[in-house]
């Protein structure tokens, strides 16, 4: 699964496609330059069990640890995941 990414420094997202199609998305804004808030997420029932959403999450964790900034997980999927995972939490 190829995880694609694109960021304006106002917003961005991590997000599969596949022919065209959008099949997996996490948006998040930037909150000044020091914090990023997750503030969505969707997965197609086409990926569901196959952690597409997890994967996602890995990518804005690996991000924020590139630039050091922190996370405000404010979409409930990534709020839970991050509730769960304590690996993350120095992003958090």
């Amino acid at each position: 699964m190829e995880i694609k990414h694109s960021d304006d420094n106002q917003k961005g997202r991590f997000f599969v496609e596949e022919n065209g199609r959008l099949l997996a998305e996490m948006t998040y804004i930037w909150a000044g330059e020091n914090k990023i808030i997750i503030d969505h997420t969707e997965v197609s029932p086409l990926l569901t069990g196959k952690g597409a959403g997890k994967l996602l999450l890995e990518k804005v964790v690996e991000l924020a640890r590139l630039k050091g900034v922190k996370i405000i997980p404010l979409c409930p999927f990534a709020k839970s995941v991050f509730d769960k995972n304590k690996d993350y939490q120095d992003v958090l």
